[in-house]
């Protein structure tokens, strides 16, 4: 079934689409299907059926639950190349932001949990010492993957995520790309302040 073919009722078009508008902030209304963006999407070859435009579409038409679960939301890497190729400027990557609190709003688990580990202990370093420490972060990261994979009593695939992990750090050293010590930066404080409202505006 195409998403065009999905059939919706007209208040769950309203209601989807101007959430999403109002929490993304674009305006999803000035989208003509032109597919500009699918076409320059990094991810594209992996979202499938997803690009930008038919994510788009989706809202448009008001279904829901297939905007809330496909690929592209948890994929997508926000490099905003969709909006520079965009006519109207729209940026899908904005878009998918919201989709991904939306979910999470939802309660509805991502298909994908190492990239929401990833994420997560990229924002908490980043909004902890005003940059992203390196060492910090990547333990963060195997902390939550390792957890995860032992509430499900998957030992044999920690094991293997840790043996991957300390060969890749090894690699790193003696390519001197692992970098030690804790820096900051300046308006951490700052950094904090306009996470909180983002957070409480979205």
């Amino acid at each position: 079934m195409t998403v065009s073919a999905i059939e919706v009722a007209p208040d769950s078009v309203s209601s989807l689409l101007s959430e999403v508008m109002e929490r993304s902030g674009q305006n999803l209304l000035a989208c003509y299907q032109c597919r500009r963006c699918a076409g320059a999407c990094s991810v594209g070859d992996e979202t499938g059926f997803f690009t930008p435009d038919r994510l788009i579409r989706t809202i448009l038409i008001g279904d829901r639950t297939a905007a809330l679960n496909n690929e592209l939301v948890w994929k997508c890497v926000s490099c905003y190349t969709c909006g520079i190729r965009c006519p109207n400027g729209i940026q899908t990557g904005r878009i998918t932001e919201t989709l991904k609190k939306m979910a999470k709003e939802a309660h509805i688990d991502s298909p994908y949990p190492k990239m929401v580990h990833f994420h997560d202990s990229f924002v908490q370093s980043g909004l902890r010492w005003g940059r992203v420490n390196e060492t910090e972060f990547m333990a963060s990261y195997e902390l939550k993957n390792s957890l995860s994979l032992l509430k499900q009593m998957d030992f044999r695939s920690v094991a293997d995520e840790i043996s991957r992990q300390i060969k890749l750090a090894l690699s790193m050293l003696k390519l001197r790309r692992m970098h030690f010590g804790f820096l900051s930066a300046k308006g951490r404080n700052e950094i904090k302040r306009l996470h909180k409202q983002f957070k409480n505006k979205h």
